[in-house]
């Protein structure tokens, strides 16, 4: 199976640069109810996952930053923890499913790094949901 099938393109995708501040990184990641979002560069390209746990700690570790001052700090300034792998649009089923037991969604690139849209675990458990029913009613 092709994991494009799987893909939900970039355009559907919340996406972040490193320039963002982290008070409007805290927006969206609220506003969208997510616990990641992806990074993503200048030039399209796919730099990192940035976690609300990532944001947590990195408040924790600098109290000297309050909220009312998170305007003016971006993104860049925190340190991610957990490295959210990226699968290129060619890559196998085992690849993608290895990735998605770790990551809620696994970001897809083109052979250039771009990044073009992530594949969520939910809709890989399904797929498999699917193949393992469909193959229990081969055996009954």
């Amino acid at each position: 199976m092709n994991i494009a099938f799987f893909l939900l393109p970039k355009q559907e995708v919340v996406c972040l640069n490193e320039t963002t501040t982290l008070r409007q990184t805290l927006e969206r990641m609220e506003h969208h109810r997510y616990t990641a979002v992806p990074i993503i560069g200048e030039n399209g390209e796919y730099i990192a996952t940035v976690t609300e746990g990532d944001l947590l700690w990195h408040l924790k570790n600098n109290p000297d930053l309050s909220f009312d001052q998170l305007h003016r700090a971006s993104l860049k300034d925190v340190p991610l923890r957990m490295n959210i792998r990226s699968v290129r649009i060619d890559a196998n089923m085992e690849d993608l499913i290895s990735l998605a037991k770790t990551q809620n969604f696994v970001p897809v690139v083109d052979d250039r790094n771009r990044f073009i849209g992530i594949v969520r675990r939910s809709d890989i458990i399904d797929y498999c949901e699917k193949l393992l029913v469909r193959e229990m009613k081969k055996e009954a």
